[in-house]
């Protein structure tokens, strides 16, 4: 799966952009369109950065694991 496809799962998983724009505090006139744009261009870097719990669960999850239960070290 390319990074494009896991974006569109993303934002299908929270429920289409009209509900992701409101989990973002997006402004109601022109939020929805902007996460819209993203099922085409992909989620903007900055935002998943801002927002890992809504856009890379893995991260939170491996950074909140505990000892032992994260990231394999070698």
């Amino acid at each position: 799966m390319n990074a494009l496809q896991k974006d569109i799962q993303i934002i299908t998983a929270l429920g289409g952009p009209s509900k992701v724009a409101e989990l973002l505090h997006l402004p109601k006139k022109g939020g929805q369109q902007r996460v819209q744009n993203w099922l085409a261009r992909g989620i903007p870097a900055h935002v998943k950065v801002e927002r890992p719990d809504l856009f890379m669960p893995e991260v939170v999850q491996a950074s909140t694991a505990p000892a032992g239960q994260g990231v394999a070290h070698a």
